[in-house]
């Protein structure tokens, strides 16, 4: 592959490679969106809508940041075990409740901070009206280009703010050799995020498993 060298980042020899591979995309979004982007505060509370690769990683970020509370949205029972295990002190089945009123059950009146991480119109939305007066919305997923995402202006007069994220703002030489130090100290887990290893013949199978919902990671494997 011909990179440019701003590219490439060293990373120390016993980082198992399967690990080092999530860092160079879901997590330095997750994570990034998380302390970069939106820059939570200790004791804060977070609500992350989508708990995929890169929302686990957004609820990562927010524990490794010191949030009080990280409350977890998604309709598939299995990620949302998975996001108690990364983090997530709370999580709400969008499928059978009303993710922004239970938001609110649980905190009062909205979080301090929301993530969207799936890249629909309607949790778009919903991240935005779950947040709590002077809250900041960071939508991260990349939503079809004919969608438009709508806005309550009362929201905006509470002092709500609403930004985008591209790749969780990241200063790549800079986050990189960060988030495998948090690696390499146990606070921020990679290991548990791969579902998978699998060969290149294999890749058809993958992303089937993918749209089913049944992996977190898979990451093909060429040793």
């Amino acid at each position: 592959m011909l990179t440019h060298e701003n590219g490439f980042v060293k990373i120390p020899d016993d980082v198992p490679l399967d690990a080092a591979a999530l860092v160079g995309c879901a997590v330095v979004t997750g994570v990034g969106a998380v302390m970069n982007t939106a820059k939570v505060e200790p004791g804060s509370t977070v609500a992350v809508f989508g708990a995929g690769g890169i929302g686990l990683s957004a609820i990562q970020g927010a524990r490794i940041a010191g949030a009080r509370r990280v409350i977890a949205v998604d309709i598939n029972e299995s990620k949302l075990a998975a996001a108690r295990r990364f983090g997530a002190t709370d999580t709400i089945d969008a499928s059978a409740a009303d993710p922004v009123e239970a938001i609110r059950k649980l905190t009062g009146e909205g979080v301090d901070y929301s993530f969207e991480a799936i890249g629909f119109k309607q949790t778009a939305e919903q991240c935005i009206q779950a947040l709590a007066a002077g809250g900041t919305a960071t939508i991260i997923g990349m939503m079809a280009p004919d969608q438009r995402v709508e806005i309550d202006p009362m929201s905006l007069m509470a002092e709500k703010r609403v930004q985008g994220c591209l790749m969780g703002s990241v200063r790549f030489r800079i986050d990189a050799p960060r988030y495998i130090d948090f690696y390499q100290q146990g606070r921020l887990l990679l290991d548990e995020m791969v579902t998978r290893r699998i060969r290149l013949e294999q890749l058809d199978d993958a992303f089937a498993a993918m749209n089913r919902g049944e992996v977190l990671r898979t990451v093909i494997m060429f040793d």
